[in-house]
């Protein structure tokens, strides 16, 4: 191996440490771990995730980026407060964007992903039958991300990941435990529509599950 070829793998290896500090803390976020509204620090974080500092620096900042974390000056790093008016504008702010990656996902998908898109049918099926709130949230991310490849569009997905989280977030705080069964079925129509390349259906699925989720928020809302 090369000196380019050792430098490009100490790199890839970096970057893939850093996701790995990114995903977790945002899992930990989603999942109230980290509470909405909480202080901590760098440190506390390196101890949690025993990862190293500078992968876990970066997923903070992307983190920050992502309007989850607020870098404080003096009292360190506060988790992002949760309000429920707020769910509504964050599905506000997706619908259209989710519409464009469904209707892609199904004229782009290629057959090397659709074991993925069936994975997360699967997935989210088994969550439903054992109640498993968190394996339903992992399903759900994992469908994001393959829509992503699928739709072959990196502008519309970068928007609208952070978004995504920040929904995931809400609907565990505000809907955790109840209508695992509904979601799901949602989900696992709208896979179905993108594995038929059915541009119409997929769109019509994916403006369909957000008005689901913006039912939720509503409610959320006025409690």
């Amino acid at each position: 191996m090369n000196t380019a070829e050792i430098e490009t793998d100490r790199r890839d290896t970096a970057e893939s440490v850093s996701a790995k500090a990114h995903r977790a803390l945002e899992k930990m976020i989603v999942t109230l771990e980290l509470a909405p509204g909480s202080v901590t620090t760098e440190r506390a974080l390196i101890e949690k995730l025993r990862l190293g500092r500078t992968p876990v620096r970066e997923a903070i900042q992307r983190l920050a980026w992502e309007g989850l974390i607020l870098v404080r000056a003096r009292t360190g790093l506060e988790i992002t407060p949760l309000h429920a008016a707020d769910w509504l504008r964050v599905l506000d702010a997706r619908r259209g964007v989710e519409v464009i990656l469904a209707r892609s996902a199904a004229r782009f998908v290629t057959p090397d992903l659709a074991p993925r898109f069936q994975a997360t049918a699967i997935a989210m099926h088994d969550a439903v039958l054992s109640n498993d709130v968190l394996g339903y949230l992992d399903a759900d991310k994992s469908l994001d991300e393959v829509m992503a490849l699928a739709a072959d569009n990196q502008f519309a997905a970068r928007l609208v990941a952070p978004l995504q989280t920040h929904g995931r977030r809400f609907w565990f705080r505000f809907r955790s435990g109840t209508g695992l069964a509904e979601a799901a079925g949602n989900h696992v129509a709208l896979i179905r529509a993108i594995l038929a390349r059915d541009e119409d259906a997929a769109a019509t699925e994916a403006d369909r599950l957000v008005a689901l989720l913006r039912l939720h928020a509503q409610a959320a809302a006025m409690r």
